[in-house]
């Protein structure tokens, strides 16, 4: 049980994939300017990781490995990724209309979000069990929902603000995504 606490601690606040490893910039900047936006991307991205990497974890124990074939790896994991996240659209665009609208194009931009793929290849990396790679899954992809939720919310204020013209859009957005990260840092001694 501490372990998985251990995970749990060190994946959303210590090892962050936003804010600590840079990972998955392009629809963090790009779905973070209202929070409605940010908070629809963040939970079909907590879907996507947490069924992907259980996925992925079962395709390499009892498929790539048996088979010699782990050389297969980052194919696999991509196509089961375009899959789901496919599938995931097609719910989105008959039951939240207006949330698929608003993600636009940057839906189908998470098949493409490293962060996707590099929670499924680190869970395979770290050989944990399925439990571990459940707990994870499941942390790392709330640890990005709360980068973009934090990052959205400071962006809808900072559009009240007098800012130079040289640092309104994605300049300030970049300080204030650099300036969480700094923030995020003081997280280190608990994990």
């Amino acid at each position: 049980m501490g372990n998985l606490f251990s995970i749990i601690i060190a994946t959303i606040f210590v090892s962050n994939y936003v804010l600590g490893q840079f990972l998955g910039i392009c629809p963090t900047l790009g779905v973070t300017s209202k929070v409605e936006t940010a908070r629809g991307m963040g939970l079909a991205v907590i879907f996507v990781i947490t069924l992907s990497s259980i996925i992925t974890w079962v395709i390499q124990y009892y498929i790539l490995n048996p088979l010699n074939i782990g050389y297969l790896q980052t194919v696999v994991f991509i196509l089961v990724i375009a899959a789901l996240v496919q599938a995931v659209e097609t719910v989105m665009k008959k039951s939240m209309p207006s949330l698929y609208g608003a993600l636009g194009v940057f839906l189908p931009l998470i098949t493409t979000n490293c962060v996707v793929l590099g929670v499924a290849i680190k869970v395979i990396d770290n050989s944990y069990n399925l439990l571990e790679t459940i707990v994870y899954a499941l942390s790392a992809s709330v640890g990005f929902l709360l980068a973009i939720m934090i990052l959205a919310y400071i962006r809808e204020k900072i559009e009240y603000n007098s800012i130079p013209e040289t640092f309104k859009g994605v300049p300030i957005t970049l300080v204030t995504l650099g300036l969480m990260a700094i923030a995020f840092m003081g997280f280190a001694g608990l994990a």
